[in-house]
């Protein structure tokens, strides 16, 4: 089933047909999660409440064909909420990762440069991980964030440079 149909039922009420859109879509949903979040029971807890947000108001959603965008908004909004919870609640500073040992080189690049990106500012981790890791075009994140491209540029050069800087 095409995106826009299913976006079109499920905004009349069809339960799998919303239930089709979010699978789709779960792989980066859960990317962008964990590049914010970092660990899986967070991440796990922010796509729930994000999803569960999307299927009460999606009757608002006014153009089907950004279903992706809207969804991934709304749970960007979602791990921010959940961080400052957790800030409130822990502590600045006490960030736990949760990462699989991997004997190859190339995986311990991955989580490296994971490691280094959680490290950013949270508008620079976001624009990154939007950008690099979920493959987005510079005009949909601008979109996506509320914000000029010219600002994403920005925030991409200052984020790429304190990653080569190292901070």
């Amino acid at each position: 089933m095409k995106m826009i149909t299913a976006v079109q039922k499920a905004r009349k009420g069809d339960k799998e047909a919303f239930i089709q859109l979010c699978r789709q879509i779960e792989p980066e949903m859960y990317g962008m999660a964990r590049s914010i979040l970092g660990r899986d029971q967070d991440c796990a807890d922010a796509m729930q409440e994000a999803t569960l947000k999307a299927y009460r108001s999606i009757q608002g959603l006014r153009q089907p064909e950004f279903f992706k965008t809207w969804m991934i908004r709304i749970l960007i909004n979602e791990c921010h909420k959940l961080q400052r919870k957790q800030t409130n609640i822990v502590g600045v500073g006490d960030t736990i990762t949760a990462l699989e040992c991997h004997s190859s080189d190339a995986e311990y690049e991955k989580i490296e440069l994971r490691e280094a990106v959680e490290r950013l500012d949270t508008p620079l981790q976001t624009v990154i991980s939007l950008h690099y890791f979920q493959d987005m075009p510079i005009r949909q994140i601008a979109d996506l964030l509320n914000i000029s491209e010219t600002a994403v540029k920005s925030r991409l050069y200052r984020a790429r440079k304190s990653l080569l800087n190292g901070f």
